[in-house]
């Protein structure tokens, strides 16, 4: 048995940002919602003392050789100690025999691409057809996928960006100007993020909703990439129930840990509410904005096609490029 091993600077050269990933995803989320693809919960272990978990998440997508299982951890305190936030590890599996095929040391790399892609997807279907100003609450790295990854499905002219952690805006004012030669200014805060922009997204893991209902106006799209568990919450409950539009990657899962997990909880909405999955969007058996007046707000968990639509597409290409470490056991 041969076992592939690619570490993080291979696995950059293999995939990127782009429309190839893009489509990949897309094709895994309308296999998810046209019910091929095998999906178990979310695997969490908290480490409080450390203020950090460990997720794992894999699903099985028909029609793929491979699938993956990733595992990947976020602490908050690694910052502080000169630690990435975030890391990860990605097993490519054999859907034919179930051995191991590969071992992506991505250091949370993948992760974060495939996040990205997920927020290009609901941008793609949900957003405005035009934007002048995108807004970005957070400015981390996910807040750089997201917008990497909205440049590849509309234009705009500027992002405003506002995170509690001036230095930290600083830089991403400095990076991402330059990155995608647009304007790109710090907000005073996330009222004026919302209010100003015609497409925001939310990148925080905060257990306290800062984003106001009353903030939301015509021609608004709001995707929350933070709360990706039952703890975290970006958007007030309320928020929800003000858009005219509302959607997400997994009903199942943001039920039980996104933001529609809140408002269901709260009565905003209720099971039965009217919600469209990004699969559905993709293989078109439901639309995506009907006007361009309307608030739409997409709830992002992450679901574990993404993982395996990106770690197979990156090691077909890694392999295809002749890199990696190979061994045989």
């Amino acid at each position: 048995m041969r076992v592939t091993i690619l570490k993080e600077g291979e696995i950059r050269r293999s995939v990127a940002m782009g429309e190839e990933a893009i489509d990949a995803v897309a094709r895994a989320f309308a296999r998810l919602a046209e019910g091929k693809v095998s999906l178990p919960p979310i695997i969490r272990v908290d480490v409080p003392a450390s203020r950090g978990e460990v997720d794992v998440k894999t699903a099985y997508v028909e029609g793929l050789e491979h699938f993956a299982i990733k595992v990947a951890s976020g602490f908050l305190d690694n910052p502080a100690i000169g630690l990435p936030y975030g890391s990860g590890t990605m097993l490519v599996m054999s859907a034919r025999t179930g051995l191991l095929e590969a071992l992506l040391l991505d250091n949370g790399y993948l992760t974060d691409l495939r996040t990205g892609i997920a927020g290009a997807i609901a941008a793609r279907h949900l957003a405005p057809a035009r934007i002048h100003t995108a807004g970005v609450i957070g400015a981390g790295v996910q807040a750089r996928y997201q917008m990497r990854g909205l440049r590849q499905v509309r234009e705009f002219r500027r992002i405003l960006v506002y995170s509690t952690h001036s230095i930290s805006v600083e830089r991403y004012v400095d990076e991402m100007s330059r990155e995608l030669g647009i304007e790109v200014l710090a907000a005073s805060g996330p009222e004026q993020v919302v209010r100003e922009s015609q497409l925001v997204v939310t990148t925080t893991p905060t257990r306290e909703p800062y984003l106001r209902a009353e903030w939301l106006h015509p021609r608004l799209h709001v995707t929350a990439v933070g709360a990706d568990g039952e703890h975290k919450q970006e958007l007030f409950a309320e928020a929800l129930g003000r858009a005219d539009r509302l959607a997400c990657d997994s009903r199942r899962q943001c039920f039980a840990l996104g933001e529609l997990h809140h408002a269901l909880d709260a009565g905003i909405i209720g099971r039965d509410a009217d919600i469209a999955e990004l699969g559905e969007l993709c293989n078109g058996a439901r639309s995506g904005r009907a006007s361009e007046e309307e608030i739409s707000i997409c709830d992002l968990t992450g679901v574990g096609v993404q993982d395996t639509a990106v770690a197979v597409l990156c090691l077909r290409r890694a392999l295809a490029l002749g890199l990696g470490t190979h061994f045989e056991s």
